[in-house]
């Protein structure tokens, strides 16, 4: 696919914008250079929250699009990476607010506060409007069911020690939790930011064995489909508290439900509510509050607008899901971005016709991931129209993009 209009700046890049996406992430699309609106028959880029794209046509102009959060469940990623489409996600952006509310989910557990709390309105419905003089009596004699325990102490196992893992690990810590940690994909900086008390677990089953609570931060992919399932939960200390803030099919719902009939498992705290763990007195299932702050959906909208402007106006790639991460400061006013697929003999087709062209490469840079490859060509002077379509037509090449910077544009602060 090639630009619609290679090489010119002036154009209004237009953006459609699904859900409701915090103004102060659309402010960092300025006006003088993006046209945001809710319907367009031929976007060049779509910014998303929780719409699901799956089974609806996506325009063939569209160049890129971002989520307004970490999770691309609702996005045909697969799809999109055949047409040459990054998909951009802000993660780690809402990791604060799902640490507060992991934190919630941890004390609620402990203290017992769900049932605690509707033993209280139940006491207070049945007092009446004139109150019930034996309401304190009530409450001193009711009390004691629902006496629970201190984290203090307790063992908490993280499986997933990214952003969030990390920040619920410090977290813990700071309440006087001995922490386990699972992650064998664990990044760099992951693990420089990750407290030296925590420690390392050889197998998420090894984890579970000694863990008071469980706490899950990975993401849904068929290799973490039912992660903990029933052999795992009944390796889990008894009374132990399980807590989802991930995705839902990370645990087996129905192996929960039936650990929890058991005896075994304590509580299984989690942000998706099923019609299996409906009406359990040891669920707490909150509905899907991970990054509902305000906090967190102005991170998140500031991140993958920045996202979007860097990649539509720069060709930069950062936090993309199916594309590698590709990030040259430019040489040049003339750049090409081109979305290839990662065979061999690629980068000398594309240096080939550009030399034909008698364009001078002053930088190069090329990065794969997987079946996909991304260059950025910084050139001399400007590219023709004929060569972006010479590119265009290499076979493996799935998109083409002539990026000329524009002096005028207003820098994102």
């Amino acid at each position: 696919m090639v630009d619609r209009e290679p090489g010119d700046p002036t154009l209004p890049l237009r953006i459609l914008v699904l859900n409701q996406i915090a103004e102060v992430g659309l402010a960092r699309l300025p006006a003088s250079r993006y046209d945001c609106r809710t319907a367009f028959e031929a976007p060049d880029a779509i910014l998303v929250r929780s719409a699901d794209l799956h089974g609806q046509p996506i325009a063939p102009s569209v160049k890129a699009i971002g989520r307004a959060g970490a999770g691309t469940n609702n996005i045909p990623v697969a799809a999109m990476t055949e047409r040459g489409v990054p998909v951009f996600n802000a993660p780690g952006a809402n990791a604060n607010a799902v640490k507060e509310l992991v934190l919630a989910g941890m004390l609620m557990a402990a203290r017992r506060l769900p049932p605690a709390l509707s033993f209280v309105a139940s006491l207070m419905a049945e007092a009446g409007r004139d109150g019930d003089k034996q309401l304190d009596a009530r409450v001193e004699a009711g009390k004691k069911s629902f006496a629970g325990f201190e984290l203090a102490g307790k063992r908490l196992g993280v499986i997933g020690l990214g952003r969030i893992g990390c920040l619920v690990a410090d977290a813990a810590i700071r309440l006087g939790m001995d922490v386990t940690g699972f992650d064998p994909d664990i990044t760099v900086e992951a693990a420089w930011s990750l407290p030296a008390q925590v420690r390392r677990a050889t197998s998420v089953a090894d984890l579970v064995r000694s863990s008071d609570f469980v706490s899950i931060h990975v993401p849904l992919v068929e290799a973490t489909r039912h992660l903990i399932d029933a052999a795992k939960l009944a390796t889990m200390p008894p009374g132990a508290v399980l807590l989802n803030f991930a995705r839902d099919g990370v645990v087996d719902a129905a192996a929960a439900r039936e650990s929890l009939a058991a005896g075994r498992l304590g509580w299984y705290v989690c942000d998706f509510p099923t019609a299996g763990l409906i009406g359990h007195p040891n669920v707490i299932a909150l509905p899907h509050l991970g990054a509902s702050t305000r906090e967190a959906e102005d991170n998140c909208a500031v991140m993958v607008a920045d996202q979007l402007r860097d990649y539509l106006e720069d060709g930069n790639i950062r936090h993309s899901v199916n594309f590698p991460e590709t990030v040259s400061p430019r040489e040049s006013e003339f750049r090409m971005a081109i979305a290839n697929a990662n065979v061999p003999n690629m980068l000398g087709q594309i240096s080939t016709e550009m030399a034909r062209a008698g364009l001078n490469i002053r930088n190069m840079l090329n990065r794969s991931r997987g079946n996909m490859a991304y260059t950025l060509v910084d050139v001399d002077s400007p590219v023709p129209a004929t060569v972006v379509r010479s590119l265009a037509a290499i076979d493996g090449v799935l998109t083409v993009r002539s990026l000329v910077a524009a002096p005028h544009r207003a820098a994102a602060t």
